[in-house]
């Protein structure tokens, strides 16, 4: 090991607390983390020099590819400018621009308005408060309940955890935020009585944290007409489902629903900043116009910020210049075909999960049954592969393959043979 690699281990040992990470094995004697130090394109190299492709998008972030020329000049030419300025009570061009270019994915005097914060947690956020607010101020005080869906995923702030439905993250902190009903599916939604609820909140088209595990087809049509029958507002939450990774632009596009409230992060500034948008509509916004007290007393310091803004517009340039959109339909082919084929060779392989570039492939025994928790068998196999130049992380046994959109054919093909010699 270099000298400077083993340096860089002993500080973070010594001083990082890293997220949903054990930390006693983290720092444990001879645990050697990899120390990533440069991208480009799809892959990734470690201090020690060797090439991974990044099979996750460093967390669900990166769209084109490490150190995109577009993104980067876009970056560059920004900071010659400025780095950041204050969003309270001043503006910048970029974040009008963006602003703009984000409700325009949607028909005009539907989503009107756009907040910026910071990452998806607070993306939710602020749609959760701006949703109980209305109410407030709407004449429907009572309505300020939520509903959730079981085994779902929005974030890890107060609010967006009391949404929460996986119990392992967010039972001890079940009474400390809002009052959320968690139900499994649209009759137990359906069954509840809609007085006392502000939203229902929903991960579209597929759930991630959820072991990749889709919804049916036509289930988000259905939950925007109950919506509209009973006057909840409907919080789409596309921190992950964002900007491409279904082969639509949002997910939502697949079934042609537009929200009450859109939550963005992750992928908007093509995986290189944390950035957040939640946009919402004009008869939203219009009921915190008037008085001081109407007003929407919520932000943060780093809110539009430029930097951010610029890779946004670079990142949705990318998109058009490089006709990303066009290009993924063969990809995710392509992807589909090699999963299937992985595993036609592995009986390990349970199912195969995947919407659009988003794949879960969940390990089991060859009769079927769950590996014990404690085995971690999904660790060992993301282990394994990163000896065949792949990096990924498991959800529990469910194996996550979602590549940046750029990723080729040839490399799709990498990240299949590294699991293939991974697998037994």
């Amino acid at each position: 090991m270099r000298e400077d690699t083993r340096r860089w281990i002993e500080q973070d040992q010594a001083r990082c607390w890293h997220p949903f990470t054990r930390q006693a094995e983290w720092c444990a004697r001879g645990h050697e983390p990899l120390v990533i130090t440069r991208g480009e394109g799809s892959w990734l190299w470690d201090s020690e020099g060797r090439k991974y492709l990044d099979g996750n998008s460093s967390i669900w972030t990166n769209i084109h590819g490490h150190a995109h020329p577009a993104i980067n000049a876009a970056i560059l030419e920004q900071l010659g400018k400025i780095s950041h300025s204050s969003f309270l009570g001043f503006t910048h061009p970029l974040a009008a621009e963006l602003a703009t270019r984000l409700c325009a994915f949607f028909p005009e005097n539907t989503l009107e308005r756009v907040f910026f914060s910071d990452d998806g947690s607070t993306a939710v956020e602020c749609a959760l408060k701006m949703a109980v607010q209305y109410r407030m101020q709407t004449g429907a005080p009572d309505r300020n309940q939520f509903v959730a869906f079981s085994n779902g995923y929005h974030g890890d702030t107060l609010g967006a955890a009391s949404l929460g439905g996986v119990g392992r993250f967010f039972e001890r902190f079940r009474n400390t935020g809002y009052r959320v009903r968690h139900v499994a599916t649209l009759d137990e939604l359906r069954a509840l009585s809609p007085e006392e609820i502000a939203g229902v909140v929903i991960e579209p088209l597929i759930q991630g944290v959820n072991e990749m595990r889709p919804w049916r087809g036509g289930m988000l049509a259905e939950l925007r007409e109950w919506c509209d029958e009973t006057g909840v507002h409907l919080i789409l939450d596309e921190v992950m489902t964002g900007f491409g990774r279904t082969g639509r632009m949002f997910a939502c596009q697949h079934e042609e629903v537009i929200p009450d409230f859109l939550c963005l992060a992750k992928g908007l500034t093509g995986g290189y900043l944390p950035m957040a948008a939640t946009l919402t509509t004009g008869k939203i916004y219009d009921a915190f116009l008037g008085d001081a007290e109407k007003a929407f007393y919520y932000g943060h310091s780093y809110t539009a910020n430029p930097l951010g803004c610029a890779a946004a517009l670079a990142s949705l340039d990318v998109f058009e210049t490089e006709k990303t959109l066009a290009r993924l339909p063969e990809k995710i082919s392509r992807l589909s075909s090699r999963l299937a084929t992985l595993k036609s060779r592995h009986p390990v392989i349970h199912e195969i999960r995947q919407c659009g570039f988003i794949a879960g492939i969940e390990l089991r025994r060859p009769d079927g049954e769950k590996f014990p928790l404690g085995e971690r068998f999904g660790e060992a196999i993301c282990q394994a592969a990163r000896a065949h130049g792949l990096l990924t992380r498991p959800i529990l046994d469910t194996i996550v393959l979602m590549p940046p959109l750029r990723t080729s054919l040839e490399e799709i093909d990498s990240a299949i043979a590294a699991l293939d010699s991974s697998l037994p």
